[in-house]
């Protein structure tokens, strides 16, 4: 199956402290802004069932708001335990005042 870009938002939504969540087809993905740029990452944490979107915000991490597991917002890397694992990244682009995200 090939990628596919999905309308996901405006991105006047997406603010540097606080995050969206989304939901394209069953995937939950959590839209982030950090330094103007536009991440998109795997929003249920891989501890245990939290949207990281609705976690803290600092600089460029995302700490779930559940256990304190903290996750680098640009690249998914898991900094601090226990969440696990790494979080799956997706591919954003803005096109006509809009914010696109890329699923495979």
């Amino acid at each position: 199956m090939a990628a596919e870009w999905h309308d996901v938002a405006a991105p006047g939504d997406v603010s540097e402290d606080m995050p969206i969540s989304v939901k394209v087809g069953e995937r939950e993905i959590g839209i982030y802004s950090v330094n103007g740029q536009y991440s998109a990452l795997e929003d249920v944490c891989p501890h245990a069932y939290a949207l990281l979107s609705q976690g803290f915000v600092e600089g460029d991490e995302i700490e779930c708001p559940l256990h304190g597991a903290r996750f680098h917002i640009p690249t998914g890397k898991c900094t601090k335990e226990p969440g696990g694992r790494d979080l799956a990244c997706y591919a954003v682009k803005v096109e006509g005042g809009r914010l696109f995200v890329k699923l495979d």
